[in-house]
């Protein structure tokens, strides 16, 4: 014959034929979206730094929640930002704290929203860092029981997963402790296992208030130079309990997710954090790239690199594109 057999043309002829053939496909069911609140009444106030997103109160993230509901999105990851901070960061277990609230009118409003919450005292302390300030230094034993009792307090508020993000060795043993404990034994975690000391989440520190008033997170996130680091992490965070293990951020690490993805038998969740998402939004602004392109194609590629849940800005788009 003059031209070979095989033609790969044949499988790319039409739209249908593509979607056909498609080995990897991006679902409503695959994603979570990241939501803030904030102490207060009435608040909608859109985020400077984070384009399309805003911070709620507890009265006003029900609705949004609601909506995205709606739109068949699975999952909501909620983040606070109380009225006064401390060095401890007390309000992250607070009773009454603003997540506890935005949780139970979540729950009250959309009982079959899954809610996740954010695990962690950045948000909380006078001095932005992930749990307690000892001779100049985070103390991970005493921060992992504090960590404990906020994860405990967003189950009794009615949380559906918790979310330690700290990487604090040991919390998440400290974590199903607690939970198991207190009779909340279907109580999910979700760990942020390898979490990277990474540039991308200049924005979301911004929204979260959350940068730390001195040095930087180094000493407890992971190098973005290392990757069987992130495997150990991952496999010690699954012998101590969690459920769902997570890579943060994701473009940068698909190669993590992979390895992740192709080692463990649990769910793998991935990050398309605040950096991420503003460098699609800042080209699209300019007219340099078709922005609802390349969100698709951005989560297409992580998806593809293995992970099962992509928590990501874009949801709402997402789910609409999707729909």
């Amino acid at each position: 014959m003059g031209f070979p057999r095989n033609r790969m043309r044949r499988l790319r002829s039409s739209p249908s034929m593509r979607r056909l053939v498609r080995n990897t496909s991006v679902s409503v069911n695959d994603l979570v979206y990241p939501l803030f609140v904030r102490e207060g009444e009435a608040i909608k106030e859109p985020i400077k730094s984070m384009t399309g997103c805003h911070h709620f109160s507890p009265d006003t993230i029900a609705d949004e929640a609601a909506e995205v509901a709606s739109l068949g999105i699975p999952a909501v990851l909620l983040f606070g930002l109380p009225a006064e901070k401390d060095e401890t960061g007390s309000q992250a277990w607070a009773e009454n704290g603003v997540v506890q609230q935005a949780i139970r009118r979540i729950k009250k409003a959309t009982p079959e929203l899954l809610v996740v919450t954010d695990v962690c005292l950045c948000e909380f302390t006078s001095h932005g860092h992930c749990g307690v300030i000892k001779d100049g230094k985070v103390d991970n034993d005493q921060t992992c029981e504090l960590l404990a009792r906020t994860a405990l307090s967003h189950a009794q508020a009615g949380a559906d997963i918790v979310a330690p993000s700290d990487m604090m060795d040991g919390r998440v043993r400290y974590i199903r402790e607690a939970l198991e404990e207190n009779d909340f034994e279907n109580v999910a975690i979700m760990s942020y296992a390898a979490k990277y000391a990474s540039a991308f989440y200049g924005p979301f520190r911004d929204a979260a208030e959350s940068a730390p008033a001195f040095g930087d997170r180094r000493a407890y996130q992971m190098d973005p130079s290392n990757s069987d680091e992130a495997m150990a992490e991952i496999a010690l965070d699954i012998e101590e309990g969690a459920d769902i293990v997570m890579v943060k951020p994701a473009l940068a690490y698909l190669d993590i997710i992979c390895r992740a993805g192709q080692r463990f038998d649990c769910p793998i969740a991935a990050y398309n954090v605040s950096g991420e998402y503003m460098m699609i939004n800042a080209a699209g602004k300019e007219g340099l790239v078709d922005a609802e392109a390349i969100m698709m194609e951005v989560a297409t590629s992580i998806k593809r690199a293995g992970a099962d849940i992509i928590i990501t800005y874009f949801a709402r788009e997402l789910a609409e594109l999707l729909s």
